[in-house]
Formats: structure tokens, sequence, C-alpha cells
């Protein structure tokens, strides 16, 4: 048995549960996860994540709250590189709207051990379905706001949006196109 490898996957297992940090308002541990140069595109964010735990940590103090529960990692690995694909379940309210949802995802991360230490180098979400929660009864739904995006994000992306959070880019999803060429894209970095 490796057990250097066995070190690595409990460190990378580590980064991939550290999401809660997130949930927990812990935006420095949250920075933590991710190399300087970290990327992270998901629903509403696309770009460095060290901006993304500084949008994160304004969205905190909106009416949104969100909580994420994170499975046990599959990890690919390449010398000091690393692909890391986790089931991620993302819940999500708006006490104001009296609207929540349930998404089932899964984060599609590159990883890398640079002097030592393994941290995200880019993290993105593959969507695979979602659906409304109402806490207060049945809410309308804007068809025509939901309608705009595709079924698999349509419940979490019409509740950012509602919740001044837009989503604008297209995400990936089951079996998509999307999902094959983002998949393409790390393995060749990890070959790389």
């Amino acid at each position: 048995m490796d057990t250097a490898r066995l070190a690595d996957r409990q460190a990378i297992a580590d980064l991939m549960t550290g999401w809660m940090f997130r949930d927990l308002a812990q935006w420095d541990k949250l920075r933590g996860l991710f190399h300087a140069d970290g990327r992270i595109e998901i629903t509403w964010f696309d770009g460095l994540a060290s901006d993304f735990v500084d949008a994160s940590a304004r969205m905190g103090k909106s009416d949104l709250r969100t909580k994420h529960v994170v499975a046990a990692p599959t990890v690919l690995f390449n010398g000091n590189r690393a692909v890391v694909e986790t089931n991620a379940l993302i819940l999500g309210e708006n006490v104001k709207l009296g609207l929540g949802c349930t998404c089932y995802s899964r984060f599609y991360d590159q990883v890398e051990q640079r002097d030592g230490v393994w941290g995200i180098v880019q993290r993105h979400a593959i969507y695979d379905l979602g659906t409304f929660n109402f806490p207060r009864g049945v809410v309308e739904i804007d068809l025509a706001t939901l309608d705009r995006y595709p079924r698999e994000y349509a419940a979490l992306a019409y509740l950012l949006d509602k919740s001044g959070f837009p989503v604008e880019n297209l995400q990936a999803t089951h079996g998509s196109d999307l999902e094959k060429a983002l998949k393409a894209k790390a393995e060749a970095w990890l070959r790389g």
C-alpha cells in the first residue's frame, strides 16, 4: 500500500469537504482551499477563487442561505496533479421569498500539489438535477425566468436570480457536450 498516496488522497478529500467553510462564513479557510491563481466556475460566478470568496461573503449578508453536503471524492492522479470528481448536494433558501431549492451536482476539480501542499487550481460544477422547495407554501414561479435555464439547475438558477445573483453563463449538465469538453480539457491538463 502506497502510504504517501493515501496521505495525498486524504489531503484532497479535506479540500473537497472543506467547502463547508463557505456555509460557515469562514472566509480565510475557504480561501485556503485554492492556490493563489485558482479559478472557479459555478452557476453565479466565473473568475478567481479569491474574488469568489469575497462575493460569497457579500452573498452571506443577503437573504439567500445555502448549505452544501459533499460526498467522498474520486481521484485520478498523475504525479503532483489530480482530477477530482465529488458529488455535492446544494440546498438553498431565500426566507424573504419563501422559496428554496435542492440541487444535485458534482464538483469537477483540477488540484495540484505545490511546495508539498495540495490546492484547487480549477473548480467547475456539473449539474445533475434540481427541484424547488416551498417552506411556507407554494410560491408563484415566473416561468419566463425559469425557462432561461437548463432543467438540471433551473431551480437553483431561478433562486439565485431572484435573490440578486444572476446566472449568466451556460453550465455543464449531466451528459452534456459542455461536461464532455471540460472533462477532456481537465484530462489533457492532468497528462500535461
